[in-house]
């Protein structure tokens, strides 16, 4: 659960846990943790944990940190996804828990070293912990790791029986702890937590030792039969170790939620050495970790400060030669666009795709991809549609999130009709497949708009605001729909404005369940006369 972060994710816990206490007054101080061996869902169903994380979910997208870069969030799932079929082929998910939790790795712009399990299959991931990490197989093991406190129903197994009618309103509490965390004023968010007992049930929300222990074996499994080295996860407890000895500033709230005992560290390394050969895999390429690894260092900080000091990596004092210094030089470039200053990040991108060339990283397709990305967002942030659509046509892999999104952007700022009428159908079939995708929706929205369709647009404006978990943003332009149909002023297009009717009850159906279960009844409510 969020008890694997740092400040901000004990203090959310923390606040979950007073609201549990509150829900069940009868419960005892101490709540006995049950066994490896006991059935997990005595302590917490599969869909209560699901829909908790849902709400969870809800909130964490609303907040400032969230983050969807689509190139980035690309890398992210070609890691996360072989984990998860890997997972499957062992089984380790039980069908009802294969068949509702959303297994989904989302990203969270923060300094600090961290990632978390959150209840129902979700995995947040610190832009810091793609920074400090050098290949995908390290990356991966922290993942591995994460991946199977979720299929070994460690954070159900954390909470009690007596807990479980207070979990949906434990849930209401987090995004007013997070804002508070987010604040950086300790006595604001101390002052989100409710009850004298909530350091004792914080204790009981933290996974055993046991758990730790089962987390990191099966991870490496799971590691393993993904393709990834199983070396990467001994790789990465050194590093981490190494970093915990020279750094106690809190920048690594992982290693205060994954303690590393020297039993841990070598136990790992006994498995590494001791495991049979990792499944071939068509996983990411260690070039490719290195550029993301980049884009994550210009991300995770905003200040200025930090990003002019990685313009000057495009210098010659980097130390590195040929194809080495493409991700000083995605880094440079990356971080010129986003000061915009065009100039020098035109002068050290051109430099890396003249290298990149002459090294042949093209043979790379998912690594001379993301190269090529960041030159046509470069191209389309001057205005200069006509370069951007010239260096997206170079590319060799042509389907994808990353270029569907910059295309329907491309499209929209050239203004030629026929094209932005291929990308909003292009965006209609992805939608269609991809329900959670505000991104997408909100691409949608723009391309319908340009065409003249304004309850399309609208809609598409409602259900990106949904996908985003702002269930009253989605009811409100929903609304909006309904009175731009009865007025005629968009056309008399019957089909769309039946969908928006039949959304909008779906929407307001929701929200009301919502706010019954907020309130701690299961109850559905009556309908208004």
């Amino acid at each position: 659960m969020c008890h694997r972060g740092g400040r901000a994710h004990r203090l959310v816990c923390a606040a979950l846990a007073a609201s549990l206490l509150a829900a069940s007054p009868l419960l005892p101080a101490q709540v006995r943790l049950p066994s490896l061996g006991e059935s997990a869902s005595d302590e917490l169903t599969v869909a209560a944990e699901k829909r908790l994380g849902d709400q969870v979910m809800r909130d964490i997208r609303r907040d400032p940190d969230y983050l969807d870069d689509p190139v980035l969030l690309d890398y992210l799932q070609a890691v996360w996804r072989p984990l998860v079929a890997a997972a499957r082929q062992r089984g380790d998910l039980t069908a009802d828990v294969d068949a509702l939790f959303a297994w989904e790795a989302f990203l969270v712009r923060d300094r600090s070293v961290n990632a978390f399990a959150l209840p129902g299959g979700y995995v947040g991931v610190h832009l810091a912990l793609i920074a400090l990490t050098s290949s995908p197989d390290e990356l991966a093991s922290v993942l591995a790791h994460e991946l199977s406190h979720v299929t070994q129903r460690h954070i159900a197994r954390s909470i009690s029986t007596g807990q479980r009618q207070g979990l949906l309103a434990m849930a209401g509490l987090i995004l007013g702890v997070l804002a508070a965390s987010r604040s950086h004023n300790p006595d604001a968010a101390q002052a989100a937590i409710v009850g004298s007992q909530a350091a004792a049930a914080q204790g009981q929300l933290n996974f055993s030792r046991d758990m730790e222990r089962e987390a990191d074996r099966i991870g490496l499994g799971v590691l393993g039969q993904a393709g990834f080295a199983p070396s990467g996860m001994a790789l990465m407890f050194e590093k981490l170790d190494q970093a915990n000895r020279l750094n106690d500033s809190g920048a690594y709230p992982y290693l205060r939620s994954h303690p590393l005992t020297t039993e841990r560290v070598s136990e790992a390394r006994a498995r590494a050495r001791g495991g049979s050969a990792p499944v071939a895999s068509a996983g990411p390429s260690r070039l490719e970790h290195q550029l993301m690894q980049s884009r994550s260092r210009v991300l995770m900080d905003p200040s200025v400060q930090a990003r002019r000091r990685l313009q000057d990596l495009d210098g010659e004092a980097n130390g590195a030669a040929g194809k080495d210094r493409l991700p000083a030089l995605y880094a440079s470039a990356l971080a010129s666009l986003v000061l915009r200053d065009f100039a020098r990040a035109e002068r050290a991108w051109s430099e890396g795709q003249r290298l990149g060339s002459a090294a042949g990283v093209a043979a790379d397709v998912r690594a001379w991809r993301d190269w090529t990305l960041l030159g046509a967002e470069l191209s389309l942030a001057q205005g200069d549609a006509a370069a951007a659509s010239r260096r997206l046509a170079a590319l060799a892999d042509e389907r994808g999130r990353p270029q569907l999104l910059l295309r329907s952007q491309l499209a929209v700022a050239g203004g030629d009709s026929e094209q932005i009428k291929r990308q909003a159908e292009a965006l209609q079939a992805w939608v269609s497949e991809q329900r959670q995708d505000a991104l997408a929706w909100a691409a949608l929205a723009q391309c319908n708009e340009r065409l003249g369709l304004g309850l399309r647009a609208v809609r598409a404006q409602a259900e990106s605001h949904a996908a985003l978990g702002d269930l009253p943003g989605a009811i409100e332009r929903l609304r909006a729909g309904q009175r731009l149909a009865r007025s005629g002023s968009a056309g008399q297009d019957f089909i769309e404005a039946s969908i928006i009717d039949a959304r909008l009850r779906d929407l307001e159906a929701q929200r009301r369940q919502l706010i019954a279960d907020l309130r701690g009844g299961n109850r559905q409510p009556r309908e208004p006369e």
